[in-house]
């Protein structure tokens, strides 16, 4: 059996909308790193950038199960000795509510500048709108 080449510009790239509001974020960026990659698709090459674009709204009303959102916690050093700073969940959500989604997914996309490109097909957003109409997004319902 050959293998199958897809020229990027001839693969049909469509665009999802996904709801975060009640879903754990764990489940939400898995399914939401493998419409990036295309992984759905029958053409996926991981080489490739064929995956679809997604849009993520209310991603302040997402959620962590057990005691993560007092002990989840995120970091950020500067570079400087003891600067080493941290927030946990409840208080990223406080700070930039849609952090916690975007560094989620980021991390279950490749190492490499093709995940470097993939993280720029997926717009994340606190609330309920998006600017994005125009390009007809398809309602994506994840169980």
């Amino acid at each position: 059996m050959k293998t199958l080449f897809v020229k990027t510009q001839d693969v049909a790239r469509n665009w999802y909308v996904v709801d975060a509001e009640g879903m754990i974020l764990g489940k939400l960026a898995t399914k939401v790193a493998t419409l990036l990659r295309g992984k759905h698709k029958p053409e996926f090459a991981p080489n490739q950038e064929i995956g679809d674009y997604v849009i993520v709204i209310n991603a302040d009303k997402v959620r962590v199960t057990g005691n993560k959102p007092m002990q989840k916690m995120y970091y950020h050093h500067s570079g400087y000795p003891g600067a080493l700073r941290s927030r946990s969940f409840e208080q990223m959500m406080g700070h930039k509510p849609t952090y916690p989604v975007e560094h989620a997914i980021r991390g279950m996309l490749p190492k490499n500048r093709l995940g470097r490109k993939l993280f720029t097909n997926v717009k994340v957003y606190a609330g309920p709108d998006h600017p994005h109409a125009a390009q007809q997004p398809e309602v994506l319902s994840i169980p």
